[in-house]
């Protein structure tokens, strides 16, 4: 993958907190609203409609895919899946956090997240979830 500089990967529950305009969504409004240094990892287009669809309806979870369909969107290739393997065992991450954080740092990338379990992570913006 190619490195670009001063990009930005927003967590899937930084997206979730900006839909519903949440206590931290103005934490995450500068990442989500550069689309041109945006990249979206595959698996948080999976997060992200599962969760709006069980909480709202199929119609609101594909108007916010296509919100994040504006930013390029990075698949997960057997490349991506081994180097997110190998951090989710060194860094003890899940699956999900492995390879989110693992796209970002592939791609010179910043995560916004107000995840816990990216707290002191290298090329991690961390705000504590305030709801």
């Amino acid at each position: 993958m190619k490195v670009v500089p001063k990009a930005n990967v927003v967590d899937s529950c930084g997206w979730l907190e900006y839909f519903a305009d949440g206590a931290n969504a103005a934490f995450f409004a500068p990442a989500i609203e550069a689309t041109d240094k945006l990249f979206v990892p595959s698996l948080s287009l999976f997060e992200v409609f599962k969760r709006i669809l069980q909480q709202r309806s199929e119609h609101d979870a594909l108007r916010a895919i296509g919100l994040m369909r504006q930013a390029r969107v990075v698949d997960l290739d057997d490349s991506l899946a081994l180097s997110a393997a190998r951090l989710a065992v060194d860094a003890r991450l899940a699956l999900a956090d492995s390879i989110i954080l693992c796209t970002a740092r592939q791609l010179g990338a910043t995560l916004w997240t107000q995840d816990a379990h990216f707290a002191g992570q290298e090329g991690v913006r961390y705000v504590p979830c305030r709801g």
